[in-house]
């Protein structure tokens, strides 16, 4: 077998497997929740809304209209690790406002607990919950640690 055919059967192999270590949703994990209101309020009104970034289920949700960013948050499950908890950003579709965006600070809410600092979300919104420094720094190094795997399985069939 020619050893460039080797090679290239090496990469797709090792891209293939470092590419399908991904944190994707399982098969059946949806991240789309409907709720039909409180035992009190059988008929509320529900909203469509969006969650990006540090969370456990991206997606989207259809959650009640009195839903806020806290509770949105912990319906995606949570802030990751590498959640930067001092930023999150609430883009509002222009629809329904003049295309905004809103900036809260979660970590000030849990040193304070001042419910004033959680903005009730309006339909369309997109919630992102951005990354730390680290966490970017971490991507950078894991995907220069996947440059190197690649170069030193080339360099080690063309010795062939």
């Amino acid at each position: 077998m020619n050893k460039y055919a080797v090679l290239v059967f090496l990469c797709f192999f090792v891209f293939g497997f470092l590419y399908s270590q991904g944190t994707g949703a399982a098969v059946g994990n949806t991240s789309a929740f409907t709720f039909t209101g409180t035992l009190n309020e059988p008929g509320q009104l529900q909203i469509i809304t969006y969650i990006w970034g540090q969370v456990p289920r991206p997606g989207l949700y259809i959650v009640p209209d009195d839903t806020n960013v806290l509770t949105l948050i912990s319906l995606a499950g949570g802030p990751t690790t590498d959640a930067k908890l001092k930023s999150i950003r609430i883009v509002r579709s222009s629809e329904f406002s003049e295309g905004e965006v809103i900036i809260v600070d979660l970590k000030q809410y849990t040193e304070t607990g001042d419910m004033s600092l959680i903005p009730v979300l309006l339909p369309g919104d997109t919630v992102v919950v951005s990354g730390t420094a680290y966490y970017g720094f971490r991507r950078f190094v894991q995907f220069l640690s996947n440059v190197a795997v690649v170069f030193s399985v080339w360099f080690t069939i063309s010795r062939l």
